[in-house]
């Protein structure tokens, strides 16, 4: 399946640089021009969401195409409210995201800086990251493993894991604003999802444990489904993103 999210990039690649193609045509239409310049940076943004934090270098093709070389990276960490496969786990993420992404601004020439902050955002990443779940239990305390309901024993239960996409490539789809406040300052939010494919992972009860539920097996044998699962449901091949920041244009 990674050979299919690797010719997937090769595919938005190719529509990329054709729409700038065919857009570049219709704006020569409307009386604009590229200009070799133009292959300078136009401007910085700087952003921070679900895959990080960092920053993305900006070019103008015209008003309808730009691009955005960019990176994301960092540690973020998120308690008790990140749902696995219905299971809620602590998460330490480890982020090295490198993306090219072409963004299509339908109206880009229109007057109203508003409007013409929509765009969609098409283009492709290097994943490498790195996902360390953490679950702690207190004793009598109920949880829910794989969708299976557990009670923890004496000792409590502590569910430990890691999640990777790992040196991937992968095509990315997203919408976003990112109208200018002034001539030179603007704000952005994106939202997307890169096709990753399913991540490696690993779970394991490292201490303690529970009662088996009567219905559907002991914990460890849940937590072992629950790896499958994620390893292998169609829902964990997409990658979510979420981001907003700020820019300068020069």
């Amino acid at each position: 399946m990674k050979t299919l999210a690797k010719l997937l990039a090769v595919s938005v690649l190719t529509s990329i640089a054709g729409t700038a193609m065919a857009a570049d045509e219709a704006v020569v239409q409307d009386g604009y021009a590229f200009e070799r310049n133009q292959l300078i940076p136009t401007g910085v943004r700087a952003e921070v969401g679900t895959t990080g934090y960092g920053g993305a270098l900006l070019w103008t093709a015209n008003p309808y195409v730009g691009l955005a070389l960019g990176y994301n990276g960092g540690d973020i960490s998120w308690s008790d409210d990140i749902s696995v496969n219905g299971s809620d786990y602590d998460i330490d993420m480890e982020n090295k995201n490198t993306y090219l992404n072409a963004e299509i601004r339908p109206w880009g020439a229109s007057e109203n800086r508003w409007v013409q902050g929509l765009y969609m955002a098409a283009g492709v990443a290097y994943l490498d990251n790195e996902y360390e779940l953490d679950r702690r239990v207190n004793a009598g305390e109920g949880f829910t493993i794989n969708h299976t309901d557990f009670v923890a024993g004496p000792d409590g239960a502590h569910i430990r894991g890691n999640m990777d996409y790992k040196n991937d490539i992968a095509p990315y789809l997203g919408f976003g604003w990112a109208p200018k406040i002034n001539k030179n300052w603007g704000v952005f939010g994106e939202v997307g999802a890169y096709y990753a494919d399913n991540p490696d992972v690993n779970l394991q009860l490292v201490s303690g444990g529970a009662a088996d539920n009567p219905t559907r097996g002991s914990l460890v044998d849940n937590i072992a489904a629950d790896e499958a699962k994620i390893a292998t449901d169609d829902k964990h091949k997409w990658l979510p993103v979420g981001k907003i920041g700020v820019s300068y244009h020069w």
